[in-house]
């Protein structure tokens, strides 16, 4: 049966990539800036130039001349934009006002131009010097009676630098409330990795991907959140390497691409091939898949060693480097194919076809990314893919690994250089011998609990280095409250954006520089660094004239405010500020992994943090490896009685955006044009509730899934049939944040479960705008 026309939906024929991709960067360049500017896109990701905001897939060591992505296109434009949001634009529009815009027409205003406070009587934004805003955010902090108290939050995109003066000052000041956005993303990668294999990072590098005989892929979508790997998969499939694929919709950029980098492939080729076989999971089914995998793999291991063969398991290597593997077997034992299949949503033939082509490979790497971590289940399923690598050998040597897939392009640096609320007793002590202070002991606050505890009124004050925590996060009735309730608030920003909207008492937005522009400083320009998704550090410089002459570096706002707040500090700001070698040297310091740091990152393309896993050296507690069983409850992650109608819907992002920063209602692989009120669902799913393609419907969370008392509704979303797995629906992110209830997490890392959340669909009631957010009890008020 054929669909019916609905506007704004679409079929999608093409590969990735492509002429499509040409276009999209030719018209985000003459969108948003000038001609004279847009030279600057021959310095991204070159040695001389600086670091694309946009992801943290790792550079080449041999580059081209163009090393950004159509996504890198947009992040870079964006940020150079031409346009200015200034002191004359706020006194046209009060924040009352400019809460009523699109998330999209704020950021579309352009860069943030003057330090701005909030005047309650007028409801405007009005200029302020920034001595006055730093003295006045100074006086607030020392007026807390306890520093847990503030919530200091911090965005991936922060360079080393500015992160780790971050934690400086706030150690100092006497907390370790930092909520960030690696809680909302890859927490599970960070708490689980270091259980098994003792670090909580990946362990391959770029140069594996050339050596590897098959690349396991789990969900992920690479033509969206890191397209610059395409290159490195094309590659992949061109030399004939396996890449297996398991995820619940059909994404273009895993079944073929045509690269914008290969003038012969535009012109006259055929798109490569991405996925040699590509399996449809349930949402939620990848621990089970996995570990049909691997009892697949040890009874075909039974098998060739009863016939007298070697077998396939790497005895040495697990003998030698690992624990648990005994009760590894007896949970697999224990766990039947009728069970796996009902939780995968795969038949058992695929996932033995997938093990058998694990088992003839002899270096295999597994990349994932926030399809595995942001469950209830998270941090057990970034254990499984460790236990199915640990079974063959297949880390710690060329051509095989793991590897946790990035989103922002620093947000693993800023955790190598302090920004967390759970840090080491071992860093603490190295903090305190080299600066002389006092760092607090006590575990702080995530993400969820920072929110949780702004909500409750135990914490007072959010400082913000970056981002946009309250969009970002679930449950934004909950999280908008919580902001309005504070005595405290200040954005260090590039853009306008929802959470500068949210003010409480005293609210502050401090413009900060963009990863393009100058960064001039008392000892001259200077340069920050990043580290990539493969560990790898290496310098960012830009050169473009600041959008204001007002603005300050991200390390020169914190420094400033740690001034105004720590009267008696220790720490000698001023001279960090005006050379920042000098924090490179207090990171080489207090990190000796970072030894040498200054000489090293002038090197093109930079260096490589150690990665002890990656040569077999496991900083477990034990000194070894570690197999660790699934527990039933992540196993059988939305197994309930009353389930028969239930659907799982993941929030997922569009093709023109990143993270909350929205370029433009488009989805092009996905076919959506001019709009984001969609929800996709598998045509059998729809027909099954009496719906059809173009319907109108709600979406309401199911709230004894989490023992929540009030339902969670989002209403006139139009369904979208798709190829996606029957049981599995998405939406996109953040419009269906409102589904996911702050206490829908994983118990292990903090992750919010974004992509495990149950749902029921029915036809839209006809009262509300699109994708209007709705409550049981507003329901009743009204």
């Amino acid at each position: 049966m054929s669909k019916k026309d609905v506007p704004g939906i679409g079929e999608y024929g093409g590969p990735a990539g492509g002429w499509g991709a040409l276009q999209a960067v030719a018209k985000a360049l003459r969108g948003d800036m000038s001609a004279a500017r847009t030279p600057i896109m021959l310095q991204v990701n070159q040695p001389q130039g600086f670091d694309c905001p946009g992801c943290a897939w790792p550079d080449p060591r041999e580059g081209s001349s163009f090393e950004f992505c159509e996504n890198g296109a947009k992040a870079v434009s964006w940020e150079a934009t031409h346009k200015r949001v200034t002191p004359e634009f706020f006194a046209k529009h009060t924040v009352s006002e400019l809460w009523e815009r699109e998330d999209f027409y704020l950021e579309w205003e352009g860069r943030l131009t003057h330090p701005m406070v909030y005047d309650a009587a007028t409801d405007h934004y009005v200029p302020i010097s920034w001595d006055d805003a730093f003295r006045r955010i100074g006086e607030q902090l020392r007026a807390l009676p306890d520093p847990n108290m503030a919530e200091f939050y911090a965005s991936g995109r922060a360079s080393n630098e500015a992160a780790f003066l971050y934690q400086l000052f706030v150690r100092e000041y006497g907390t370790n409330n930092f909520p960030d956005c690696s809680n909302m993303c890859h927490e599970a990668t960070s708490v689980g990795l270091p259980q098994s294999i003792g670090v909580g990072k990946g362990t391959v590098t770029l140069e594996d991907f050339d050596h590897c005989d098959a690349i396991f892929s789990f969900g992920h979508n690479p033509g969206t959140n890191h397209p610059r790997m395409l290159a490195t998969l094309r590659a992949a499939s061109l030399r004939g390497a396996p890449i297996v694929v398991f995820n619940p919709l059909k994404e273009r950029s895993l079944e073929r691409f045509k690269s914008p980098q290969h003038a012969l492939e535009m012109t006259l080729g055929k798109a490569v091939t991405i996925a040699s076989h590509y399996y449809q999971l349930k949402i939620g089914g990848d621990t089970a898949a996995v570990k049909g995998m691997m009892k697949a793999l040890l009874a075909m291991d039974a098998e060739q060693r009863t016939a007298g063969g070697a077998g396939l398991l790497d005895d040495s290597f697990i003998h030698e480097h690992t624990l648990g593997f005994k009760e590894l077997v007896a949970d697999l034992d224990a766990t039947s194919w009728e069970e796996i299949e009902g939780i995968a949503g795969l038949p058992r033939a695929d996932i033995e076809q997938a093990a058998a082509i694990y088992a003839r490979a002899e270096r295999v790497i597994i990349c994932y990314g926030m399809g595995i971590t942001q469950h209830r289940h998270g941090t057990g399923n970034v254990q499984q893919l460790a236990n199915l690598l640990l079974l063959r050998g297949n880390i710690g040597r060329e051509g095989a690994g793991i590897c946790p897939l990035r989103g922002h392009s620093n947000v693993q640096g800023d955790r190598t250089v302090g920004i967390t609320e759970i840090p080491s007793q071992g860093f603490l002590d190295s903090l305190e011998r080299v600066f002389g202070i006092k760092a607090p002991r006590e575990h702080g606050h995530g993400a969820v609990a920072a929110i949780e505890a702004m909500h409750e009124g135990r914490s007072k004050t959010l400082i913000c280095l970056g981002g946009n925590l309250p969009t970002a996060m679930p449950d934004p009735q909950v999280c908008y409250e919580a902001m309005r309730k504070l005595d405290l608030s200040v954005h260090i920003a590039t853009k306008l954006n929802r959470s500068h909207l949210m003010v409480g008492k005293h609210t502050f937005l401090l413009p900060c520089l963009g990863r393009t522009e100058l960064d001039m400083q008392a000892n001259g320009v200077q340069s920050v660094t990043v580290e990539d998704s493969m560990s790898m550090v290496h310098a960012s410089r830009g050169s473009l004239p600041p959008a204001s002459s007002l603005l300050k570096s991200e390390p020169a706002i914190v420094a400033g405010i740690a001034k105004a707040t720590l009267p008696e500090s220790k720490i000698d700001w001023d001279g960090f500020i005006a050379d920042y070698n000098r924090i490179r040297d207090a990171i080489e310091a207090v990190f000796p992994d970072f030894d040498g740091y200054n000489e090293r990152v002038r090197v093109p393309r930079g260096f490589r943090l150690d990665s002890p896993a990656g040569r077999r050296e496991w900083r477990t507690p034990s000194g070894k490896a570690h197999f660790i069983t699934c527990a039933r409850e992540d196993e059988r992650p939305l197994a309930r009685p009353d389930a028969k109608d239930v659907l799982v819907l993941a929030t997922v992002r569009s093709h023109d955006q990143y993270n909350t920063t929205i370029y433009g209602k488009n989805d092009r692989y996905r076919g959506v044009t001019g709009r984001r009120d969609v929800v996709f669902v598998n045509a059998a799913d729809l027909a099954a509730r009496g719906l059809e393609h173009g319907d109108m419907v709600d979406i309401e969370a199911v709230a004894a899934f989490d023992n929540i008392s009030e339902p969670r509704i989002v209403r006139n979303f139009v369904a979208v049939a798709f190829d996606i797995a029957p049981g599995s629906i998405a939406a996109y992110y953040p419009e269906a944040n409102a589904l996911v209830a702050l206490a829908n997490f994983d118990r292990r890392s903090g992750t919010p479960s974004y992509k495990s959340v149950p749902v029921v669909l029915r036809r839209a009631q006809a009262r509300g705008k699109a994708g209007h957010v709705d409550r049981e009890e507003e329901d009743q008020a009204a």
